[in-house]
């Protein structure tokens, strides 16, 4: 493989309990965790302990389907990472809100306060919202098209980053566009790592121009090198387009994880922690992402070509456009019964990709992508967050170091700083 300089990127998708709905049932887990302050200054803690990159938290603006959604109720992420900010001093906390439901004036202010107060280590994950129940909680009819998202989204990003630059420049943003109008300034001082970080998370189109334009990040799901190492280049490829370096923008997929000290034990704790979840819960998931009702197709059979080659429509698919290509491309290379899917969905993911195995197949599955050039970094995703970052902390993370991927100790105080310490790409 070839060689790369610099270390890989860790993070860690924070997915309240864990991103089973059976995580729940952990003996080590309260009823109350988690809205529990010392629940979160834990998960800091650990994350600290492994000198990790970065902790992603998601807002939502409506309560999740416990059928789909393994952590239905969520609590507002730039306040629970204020919170652990106060127990921590290098972890970078970054949070996930959507364009589609906050004002840019308001979010900019909010996500910069949370990078002052922090010493520089706040980011914002940018997403467009695409849930009817969360539009009636705003008063709205419905969710506005695809097509409006993402305008929309590439207009509130540049307010926000607009707003953000005003803080250190004293110059008030004037951004008279056709879904936002933004006249003024922060208040808020200047932000210590010059500004704080910007992820952009999908696979679209319009997603990897926003990135390639204005992220430091990307948020991504992949399921196989060979869809990853191209959607890669493709980023890179845009970002130099819009005249910045290739290094400037790193991609970090998502990987759903669960750990054993064997193979064999972490493929028990996989299917335990599976059955123990609702019994329909994969096929709802599969349904919402490919956008069409697995419940009605034969268990025994496989995916009919009204499934795999249906065209599809961005004005009425809800969905994870990114997602749902992911998984239908990994069907049609596998080409597996229905049944055979949803089980192997346990060990190889989702939408996003999934690992079952030990600690050092982790390592070893992080470093083969990673000299690939099929990512920068990683987002990691624990069954059960709380006992799963532990693993990773002290059993992932010196392997890692052993192979010369990874630090041993934080070398920089900034999100910012970490980024540009992993060094620059192949």
């Amino acid at each position: 493989m070839p060689e790369r300089n610099g270390h890989v990127l860790l993070g860690v998708n924070a997915l309240i309990l864990g991103y089973l709905p059976a995580a729940w049932k952990s003996p080590r887990l309260t009823a109350d965790a988690f809205h529990s302050g010392d629940y979160w200054r834990q998960i800091g803690a650990i994350a600290e302990r492994g000198t990790l990159d970065a902790l992603f938290l998601a807002d939502s603006p409506s309560l999740g389907n416990p059928g789909q959604d393994a952590n239905p109720a969520k609590l507002d992420p730039t306040v629970t990472w204020a919170h652990v900010a106060r127990h921590t001093s290098h972890i970078g906390l970054i949070a996930t809100a959507s364009t589609t439901f906050n004002d840019p004036f308001e979010l900019a202010e909010r996500i910069l306060t949370l990078d002052v107060v922090s010493g520089g280590r706040a980011g914002w994950n940018l997403v467009t919202s695409r849930d009817p129940q969360a539009a009636a909680n705003f008063g709205l009819d419905g969710v506005p098209t695809r097509e409006e998202r993402y305008a929309r989204g590439a207009e509130f990003a540049d307010a926000v980053v607009g707003l953000w630059d005003s803080a250190r420049t004293g110059e008030e943003l004037s951004l008279d566009g056709e879904h936002l109008r933004v006249s003024g300034r922060l208040c808020a001082p200047a932000s210590p790592q010059g500004r704080p970080v910007l992820f952009q998370a999908g696979g679209s189109p319009q997603g990897r121009a926003l990135a390639g334009r204005l992220a430091d990040g990307v948020f991504t799901a992949e399921l196989t090198t060979e869809t990853a190492v191209p959607h890669y280049q493709l980023v890179k490829d845009a970002a130099q387009q819009y005249g910045r370096t290739r290094d400037e923008v790193k991609i970090l997929p998502g990987l759903l994880l669960s750990l054993g000290s064997t193979e064999e034990e972490a493929r028990r704790r996989s299917d335990e922690l599976h059955e123990a979840s609702p019994a329909a819960y994969s096929a709802r998931w599969l349904s919402q992402a490919i956008g069409f009702d697995v419940s009605t197709l034969d268990l025994d059979e496989k995916f009919p070509s009204e499934v795999l080659d249906a065209p599809l429509d961005p004005a009425t698919f809800t969905g994870s456009i990114g997602f749902r290509e992911s998984i239908l491309q990994k069907i049609r290379a596998t080409g597996p019964t229905v049944r055979e899917y949803l089980r192997e969905t346990r060990y190889s993911g989702s939408g996003h990709g999934g690992f079952v195995g030990t600690p050092e197949q982790l390592a070893d599955r992080i470093e083969e992508w990673y000299r690939l050039g099929a990512w920068d970094g990683v987002n990691l995703q624990p069954d059960v967050l709380l006992e799963g970052l532990e693993v990773i902390a002290d059993e992932v993370v010196p392997i890692l170091r052993r192979r010369g991927l990874y630090r041993h100790e934080y070398e920089t105080s900034t999100l910012r700083g970490h980024f540009q310490a992993a060094g620059p790409s192949a």
